[in-house]
């Protein structure tokens, strides 16, 4: 009974923590992920060839920029890719995340050391603030989104390894002095064009994704009780099943294929499009993810009651597609795109 609450027990917990930070005040925005949230990380590491560019944009896995470049912007704030922290500083933070990465310290897709996950992107971070005698900034906004890999591969039933690992990454980050978390919980990977292939069985991917969800819901609901620590719970499981049951409220039409499976429709409907590939959503889909972390992050600043909280929140996610609607379209695409390179069998990661 406690997991089929898990999608409005996520909602309600980032209406009901301490309303402590604004976004307009956050200083820098750093960023611990997986290809749900890398601008180019994993490419410049694999020299170029992963994500290749004849159907990807720029290095990221989509056919656009990410969530967080539509929320960077909204924020006034560019993080950095970063793969060499003795790079300096940036002013405005830096993006960890790398395509392929897993919840604990490897990458379950890239086979090189340069591209750690989650956890090892959080310990490098820790690690160079130690080494340099400093704390983080306290000012900033951390985002931490990972997980999904420890289940696509190779698909383990047991959740309790990646809630653990993401755990630890939210108490070390808050052990050298972070106070604005922001933490994404999974959408549903059961209901991704990818769950049924290379023997993977949705049922089990969505159980999979339901145990982790309510693992991460108990860590962060823990990490709450911290009077000096800002957690803003983010989530997208609740919109991408809006998404797949509403389609037309978001201004999509095929919410189950890959866009690149789909090459008679692909190339000029790129838009009307959930899913780029098996396991990636759309840059139309990342702006939807954007404005959903933005309307977390408001619904915290906004001093009314929880009941008032939990209709502003919901009201923000039901109407991001109306509001999607009314704005131009995109008219990013990749360059040099060769669709037909593809198929809908691509192996790469979430």
């Amino acid at each position: 009974m406690k997991k089929q609450l898990l999608a409005a027990g996520f909602v309600v917990l980032s209406l009901v923590l301490p309303q402590k930070a604004l976004a307009a005040n956050f200083s820098q925005l750093y960023v611990f992920g997986d290809s749900l949230s890398d601008t180019g990380n994993v490419f410049n590491a694999t020299g170029g060839t992963f994500p290749p560019t004849n159907s990807y944009f720029n290095g990221r896995l989509s056919n656009g920029p990410l969530w967080v470049e539509y929320f960077g912007n909204q924020l006034g704030l560019n993080p950095a890719l970063v793969t060499d922290l003795n790079n300096g500083n940036p002013t405005q933070g830096i993006n960890f995340a790398f395509g392929g990465s897993a919840s604990g310290l490897g990458n379950a897709v890239v086979p090189t050391a340069q591209a750690p996950g989650v956890l090892g992107q959080v310990f490098l971070f820790a690690q160079s603030l130690l080494a340099n005698n400093q704390t983080a900034d306290p000012n900033a906004l951390y985002v931490v989104w990972g997980g999904a890999n420890d289940f696509l591969f190779p698909n383990p039933q047991d959740s309790s390894i990646p809630v653990n690992n993401i755990n630890l990454a939210l108490n070390t980050l808050v052990s050298v002095g972070v106070r604005n978390l922001l933490v994404f919980n999974l959408p549903d990977l059961g209901k991704l064009p990818g769950a049924t292939i290379d023997n993977r069985v949705p049922a089990t991917l969505t159980q999979s994704t339901n145990d982790f969800n309510f693992g991460l819901q108990a860590a962060v609901t823990a990490l709450s009780q911290n009077p000096n620590l800002n957690i803003i719970p983010v989530d997208v499981n609740s919109l991408f099943n809006r998404a797949i049951a509403s389609p037309a409220t978001f201004g999509l039409n095929n919410v189950t294929q890959a866009c690149l499976s789909r090459l008679d429709i692909c190339q000029n409907n790129q838009n009307q499009f959930l899913f780029w590939d098996n396991f990636h959503p759309t840059t139309t889909a990342h702006q939807f993810i954007a404005e959903t972390a933005l309307a977390a992050i408001q619904a915290q600043e906004v001093p009314e009651s929880s009941t008032t909280l939990g209709l502003l929140a919901l009201g923000v996610v039901g109407g991001v597609g109306i509001r999607k609607r009314q704005q131009k379209k995109l008219a990013v695409t990749p360059t040099n795109q060769v669709l037909g390179a593809q198929s809908s069998r691509i192996k790469v990661e979430s």
